[in-house]
């Protein structure tokens, strides 16, 4: 059964938009999805290899053993290399020699955590200067910074083998923590006397029923709790318009004037729209019709097996273009202010530069929120992209259809394994804690497929070969340049992104001529963007380069900026106001002279499939 039937009551089926899926075998975009895979492979070996990746985790064991062939050959003809990091363990030998002595002194000046990366939280409790627990951490900083010198400045291999060695020496190493044990952990330790072992048996309590729930593919009874159109996603406002891959929102006013241009909003299809709509104190969506735009969301569909041959391009012709029409037609502006989000805004961005080749000047401005354009430096989710690695992927999902989201799930977590896998698995198993949930994190779990074709096409046209900043990507035939998009760009990055870092979207300088107003926030990929006003915790870094201005790097940007107190979500909203025209009475919600009739409430049904 195909999504579609699926999800959309039989009633509702005419009002879906004519513009249809592509049908399995018929492609959706000039990309030769034949060109990524070997020349006449046998599914059988397709099937093998899917087999062999699925058992890795999505890792190739090709790739993996490529990279540590180029390191270790290459330093097996270094020996002065060799000669240092022997040295350079010597050297940590005798700074956990010394550490010990300090640590037997309980000389505090020597804890643990003095060493250890400003993000790493595992050593800070009082605990861990005692011994023998401060020693057991200082053994383990001491192999992390040795492996990290021995997985750099080797001459000859490739940087993104020795990133893929130093990644995965990580997750070994992560693995190996003397947190994560009960014999080593103090922290452990001490619950666990305090209350008899009790903490053990409620984390046994706790693994087995996560493992029953993960063999059903549930998620636990705190996530559902956050269910969207009751807890979050709960602003107020209708679908306007329906097509085969997306749900177009459109949001009641709150203000008797409004903004004439309203705010079109393109999230990311990795996960649920409603990232941008929690519940209403951390809603971008609510503050932005608060403050008087009119406001519409693209809420995509989950796409299933069937949906494998859905491309890239699909999602903006059946997506942004439909939302940018129905956005226009029901408010009777001109020009829209297109947002995006993630991958969302590097789709607005593409949209954008195809609408300046035709000459198509609907867009009022573009907002990319931690959304890269230029793929070369892409952080480390680059660490997957290679030959192997994708040909490993691709087998996966060559069986399946889609990208399950568990697998892209496992895939985010491992980039930060510390706060996302290990440090659960201490407090919800170990000390048998349970789990607290809130908005973010309960949306964080409520993810989404991805189709074979749109996924293949992503990293290869993007991550693998950078396309659309070097200026072979196409749309209907034809190329696009960034370079042509003459709207003002209002781009914001994260301190600590870990999926698109902020020097990579910053490099959005660099690849438009147009005026660019960049934000750097503190937070990471999702908790930056979500950074309501209420939050006193954050801060941010603004500044505009004009189209003929020179362009800086980020280095300099960031020396030439200072650090603003509080959100960023009132510089943006000024920064729209600025380009918007006078106030004007709200429109009505939908229109029904052309065909944009509200279908159902928000937050519409897509979402809760």
């Amino acid at each position: 059964m195909n999504l579609v039937d699926a999800v959309v009551p039989a009633s509702d089926i005419e009002r879906i938009d004519a513009t249809s899926l592509p049908t399995p075998g018929r492609p959706s975009t000039e990309f030769d999805l034949s060109a990524s895979v070997a020349s006449g492979e046998d599914p059988l070996d397709r099937s093998i290899h899917a087999g062999i990746a699925s058992a890795l985790g999505g890792f190739s064991p090709m790739s993996v053993g490529e990279a540590w062939l180029d390191w270790a050959s290459h330093l097996a003809v270094s020996p002065a290399r060799r000669l240092e990091l022997i040295k350079s363990a010597w050297s940590e030998q005798a700074h956990l020699l010394g550490a010990a002595c300090h640590i037997a002194n309980r000389d505090d000046d020597n804890a643990p955590c003095n060493r250890a990366l400003l993000q790493d939280n595992r050593f800070r409790s009082p605990e861990w200067r005692q011994w023998p627990f401060a020693f057991y951490a200082e053994a383990l900083i001491a192999a992390e910074h040795w492996w990290k010198e021995a997985t750099s400045k080797v001459h000859g291999p490739s940087p993104h083998h020795l990133a893929l060695l130093d990644f995965l020496g990580r997750q070994v190493l992560d693995l190996a923590s003397p947190s994560n044990f009960v014999a080593t952990n103090p922290v452990v330790i001490n619950k666990t006397v305090a209350e008899g072992g009790v903490n053990l048996v409620r984390g046994t309590i706790n693994f087995w029923t996560d493992m029953q729930r993960a063999f059903r593919r549930e998620r636990s009874d705190e996530a559902k709790a956050f269910a969207p159109g009751k807890i979050v996603a709960v602003t107020k406002g209708a679908v306007v318009k329906r097509t085969a891959l997306a749900e177009i929102i459109q949001y009641s006013p709150t203000t008797s004037k409004v903004r004439p241009e309203p705010v079109v909003i393109v999230p990311a299809w990795i996960m649920k729209y409603y990232i941008l709509d929690l519940s209403p104190e951390n809603s971008l969506i609510r503050h932005l019709v608060d403050e008087g735009f009119t406001v519409f969301v693209i809420s995509w569909k989950n796409p299933g097996r069937d949906d494998r041959d859905i491309g890239f391009d699909d999602y903006r012709r059946l997506g942004v273009l439909p939302a940018l029409s129905a956005a226009l037609s029901t408010t009777g502006a001109k020009r829209a202010h297109l947002t995006g989000y993630c991958v969302g805004g590097t789709l607005a961005a593409v949209t954008a530069a195809a609408m300046a080749r035709d000459l198509d000047d609907r867009l009022q401005s573009l907002t990319l929120l931690a959304a890269q354009t230029d793929f070369h430096e892409a952080g480390e989710l680059k660490l997957f992209i290679d030959e192997s690695q994708l040909a490993a992927i691709e087998d996966i999902m060559w069986e399946r259809g889609v990208f399950e989201a568990n697998q892209m799930a496992r895939t985010f977590n491992l980039l930060r394994s510390n706060d996302l896998i290990w440090s659960r698995i201490v407090h919800h198993y170990l000390m048998g804690e349970p789990e607290k949930l809130n908005d973010i994190a309960a949306w964080s779990t409520d993810a989404t497929r991805l189709p074979y074709r749109m996924h293949n096409e992503y990293l290869r046209k993007f991550y693998l070969t950078n396309d659309l900043a070097e200026g072979r990507f196409t749309v209907d035939g034809r190329s696009i340049a960034l370079q042509d998009i003459r709207a003002p760009i209002f781009a914001v990055g994260t301190e600590w992104d870990h999926v698109a870092p902020w020097r990579s979207v910053y490099k959005i300088h660099n690849v438009t001529d147009t005026e660019v107003t960049f934000a750097l926030t503190n937070g990471g990929h999702n908790q930056g963007i979500i950074s309501p006003p209420t939050r006193k915790d954050r801060h941010y870094r603004l500044a505009t380069t004009g189209a003929t201005e020179r362009r800086h790097d980020p280095e300099a940007w960031f020396a030439r900026t200072h650090d603003n107190d509080g959100s960023w979500w009132p510089a943006w909203f000024e920064w729209l106001g600025a380009r918007s025209s006078p106030f004007v009475a709200p429109p009505a919600l939908g229109r029904l002279d052309v065909d944009l009739a509200p279908l159902d409430p928000a937050p519409g049904v897509y979402v809760l499939n």
